[in-house]
């Protein structure tokens, strides 16, 4: 009896150690709204950043806002002893077979990496866009101020640099400024095939591209409300994991659903305030976002955006027409929004790059039994091991249980048929790994 009353102690202890991590607290505390005005309001100011504008002019144009996020990050560099590495990511792209690219080009990305010191080649990658659109995708001289869209997700990705360039993680974190969006995901899928020529070990990639608009075309006005989109399992996945998740389950369980649930999870725990949102779905209907194109390649990925969209203020020239002012302008923006979800973004990156590789090799078994039982490969660096599960109707993990350092684990008393079951790795500051759902199954 006194065996059991200590675990259960130790088991509710790690879990009130787990949503009081001081690290979170102060990360959230230091993200400044006013550093994001700043920010948008300098996007803004260069006219147009449509990426098939200006290149020459320091004033106005793609080119000049490349250069001036480049030396943001730079700037952010020299204030960490030089943490960060940056630089420019481009590819090119040509107007032949290709109805939205109005002449050949450079779709350039900016990039900074902040090394981790246990897991150097494992990233989480948080990303904005740095391009903006006028009504016609292929005028690339008209104003397009591009305030929310996406000057707001470029700047809270720079103000994530600022905040946590401060601390040391274990795994690397990436900050983007990424180039082509409005014209076809060209710069988030030149830096996904990037990734996979340097064999990058990413975690997942948190798409921002939308976070400073809090009325909606509806009228509804919400400040802590949040989407999550998130595919439900990869595009790349093979014939037989498809064929097997008929009878074994996880429909909804690929690893960009995982990335989102997470994301879920920790805002929940250390943002009670906000309202986060699954969206089981890619993106919005129809529609797309730099994120997939890293779905595409196996990776996680998910995009955080507001909930309430004012399509008068996307992609569309500067007007008043019927009594509707249309256009994308700073004065539609609401920087503590904004703030708020940076901070969604800088707590998760930096609770991943805190925490362990997830477990390898995660089976299940317990076909007709009454319990459930779990086999996984250890992995350095881990203290020890989460077991979640879930009704199958559920959206997010509702239970969950410390097991400790083992490589194996018996639930009992419970039925493997009424619930999905995930595992997680447990660091010794209680960070915890995305959840990993069984890719295999056993019997003994």
């Amino acid at each position: 009896m006194k065996l059991t009353i200590i675990s259960l102690l130790l088991f509710f202890s790690s879990l009130l150690s787990a949503q009081t991590n001081e690290l979170l607290y102060d990360i959230i505390n230091t993200v400044s709204s006013e550093r994001i005005k700043q920010d948008i309001q300098t996007l803004v100011n260069f006219g147009t950043r449509n990426t098939f504008s200006d290149t020459i002019s320091n004033t106005r144009g793609i080119g000049a806002a490349r250069r001036w996020i480049k030396s943001e990050f730079e700037t952010i560099s020299k204030d960490c002893n030089n943490c960060l590495n940056v630089f420019f990511q481009k590819d090119f792209v040509t107007k032949k077979n290709n109805d939205r690219v109005p002449h050949d080009a450079w779709v350039v990305n900016v990039i900074a990496i902040q090394k981790g010191t246990k897991y150097p080649n494992r990233y989480i990658i948080m990303s904005g866009d740095i391009d903006s659109r006028a009504s016609n995708t292929m005028d690339f001289t008209t104003d397009a101020p591009g305030a929310n869209d996406n000057a707001s997700g470029m700047a809270g990705t720079i103000e994530a640099a600022r905040v946590l360039s401060k601390y040391k993680f274990d795994s690397s974190i990436i900050y983007v400024g990424l180039s082509g969006e409005e014209q076809g995901l060209f710069g988030g899928a030149g830096l996904a095939k990037y990734a996979q020529e340097k064999k990058w070990d990413i975690i997942g990639i948190f798409n921002n591209d939308m976070i400073g608009n809090i009325k909606g075309v509806d009228g509804v006005i919400d400040n802590r409300t949040f989407r999550i989109f998130s595919e439900p399992v990869p595009p790349n996945e093979t014939e037989r994991e498809r064929v097997l998740r008929r009878f074994y389950g996880g429909e909804v369980d690929g690893i960009s659903r995982q990335l989102a649930r997470y994301v879920y999870k920790t805002t929940k725990a250390y943002m009670p305030e906000m309202n986060p949102m699954m969206i089981y779905r890619l993106d919005r209907f129809g529609r797309g976002g730099h994120h997939r194109p890293f779905n595409d390649l196996g990776y996680a990925g998910i995009r955080i955006m507001e909930a309430h969209e004012n399509y008068t203020q996307q992609h569309q020239d500067i007007r008043e027409e019927n009594g509707i002012k249309y256009g994308d302008v700073i004065e539609h923006v609401n920087f503590d929004y904004a703030k708020k979800l940076t901070s969604v973004n800088a707590i998760n990156m930096a609770s991943l790059a805190s925490a362990p590789p997830a477990p390898k090799n995660v089976s299940i078994g317990g076909i007709v039994e009454p319990s459930v039982k779990f086999k996984w490969k250890k992995i350095d660096g881990a203290k020890g091991y989460k077991i979640y599960w879930r009704a199958t109707t559920s959206a997010t993990w509702n239970h969950s249980r410390y097991v400790g350092d083992v490589s194996e684990f018996t639930l009992d008393g419970i039925i493997i048929d009424n619930y999905f079951f995930g595992i997680a790795s447990v660091s010794e500051s209680e960070f915890e790994s995305v959840v990993v759902f069984p890719n295999k199954v056993f019997r003994d």
